[in-house]
């Protein structure tokens, strides 16, 4: 046993490490778009060349960590990520399109990595009671390097100059990097064809859709991911704007750090508030989500943007929780763990996507902030609606 959590032990600091520096480098992007004298709202469109990857990438990824050792694929995650910082430090950096590049190459990295994190946890555990603590282990991990990242990295990237704290982020990824080596080297499925994957996954894609359960909780946690993507810059622009801070103080992440705290506590009391045989009642706490959205933008007194945040982020994790849970659990039995996972990530950020472009289009057009995070309130709605619609048809499938 003992053998056996120390790979699980480096897994765990390994993905906390590069998760902490992908929601860093977010903020060391934000204070080169403000130093070059570029509009908050252009942190939409750079953020929007992140999903890129994990949308083009996603039928190829989960073959890509299956077919080698998948040690190796988190290495090579990392090492593509390091490209991408490297790119930011000596790319024209007043071009915003070579600041997309650098975001996107920190992307690519990012979804490489991100299925080999999970499919490797089979790999080092012995049972399903160990397979399923190391799942909640690594989901926990990654939420506190999420909060810490935006936080604390925030913090660091608001007090450093931009190759100071780009030098930490590469820190951060090389020591990664580093505890990957504790991690035994299995290899993988080398018979694997990426044309057969490819086309397994819109075969997949379509079996998960069409199941009301499955169905539902994809649409469902993409809709909150891609709520929770555009206010998450959309508040980077707001804070300073309605709230008189500083854009380049540390109080402007500790404050958006505030949602991650809320989502966490929700996820925490999910399981207590909701039933997960009727998981599609959290749809109530998305409806209340949506009314906070709304509300949110119209008070400009720090101490209630706040409470806000963390009303909508606690209100988001008990959402988007049953969802999560039905999904994995109903998608492992149909197609398996890593296809779900990797349907779930095509979804969200194909919808990320479409957030950060309706919200970049709603600003460029000469909408404020407040009215755009209103305007996001309204989408989320949409989808809202559109699941409401369907809880008739599950409850009676639960019956």
């Amino acid at each position: 046993m003992k053998n056996r959590m120390r790979p699980l032990q480096a897994l765990y600091f390994t993905q906390f490490l590069s998760a902490f520096a992908d929601n860093m480098i977010l903020f060391v992007i934000a204070n080169l778009l403000q130093d070059n004298g570029f509009s908050p709202v252009m942190l939409a469109l750079v953020s929007m060349a992140f999903f890129l990857p994990y949308i083009a990438l996603a039928p190829l990824v989960g073959p890509f960590a299956d077919k080698h050792p998948k040690s190796l694929v988190l290495v090579v995650g990392n090492l593509i990520k390091v490209l991408g910082v490297l790119i930011l430090l000596v790319i024209d950096q007043s071009s915003i399109l070579m600041l997309m590049l650098a975001y996107f190459t920190v992307g690519v990295g990012a979804v490489v990595y991100s299925p080999a994190k999970y499919g490797i946890l089979p790999e080092l555990t012995q049972n399903e009671d160990q397979l399923f603590h190391a799942n909640a282990r690594i989901e926990a991990y990654t939420i506190i390097a999420i909060l810490t990242g935006i936080g604390g990295g925030g913090a660091i990237a608001a007090m450093t100059p931009t190759l100071v704290s780009s030098a930490i982020c590469l820190v951060l990824y090389g020591l990664s990097v580093l505890m990957t080596f504790n991690i035994p080297r299995i290899n993988g499925n080398a018979m694997i064809r990426y044309g057969t994957e490819t086309r397994l996954f819109f075969a997949h894609f379509r079996q998960l859709l069409r199941k009301p359960e499955t169905g539902f909780a994809i649409i469902g946690t993409g809709a909150f991911w891609m709520s929770s993507s555009v206010l998450r810059v959309a508040v980077i622009a707001w804070i300073p704007i309605a709230l008189g801070i500083d854009p380049k103080s540390s109080a402007v992440s500790l404050i958006l750090a505030t949602t991650s705290i809320g989502i966490i506590a929700g996820a925490f009391l999910a399981p207590k508030l909701i039933p997960l045989q009727r998981f599609y009642r959290s749809i109530m706490y998305g409806f209340l989500m949506f009314v906070l959205i709304l509300l949110f933008p119209l008070f400009h007194i720090t101490a209630v943007a706040i409470l806000f945040l963390l009303l909508v982020g606690f209100m988001g994790g008990v959402f988007i929780v049953p969802m999560n849970t039905v999904l994995q659990e109903e998608g492992k039995k149909m197609v398996g763990t890593g296809k779900t996972i990797a349907i779930q990530n095509f979804v969200e950020n194909a919808l990320m996507l479409v957030g950060s472009g309706i919200y970049y289009v709603i600003i460029y057009l000469g909408t404020t902030v407040s009215g755009a995070i209103i305007a996001q309130g309204l989408v989320l709605l949409v989808f809202l609606l559109y699941l409401a619609g369907q809880t008739k048809r599950l409850a009676a499938t639960q019956m």
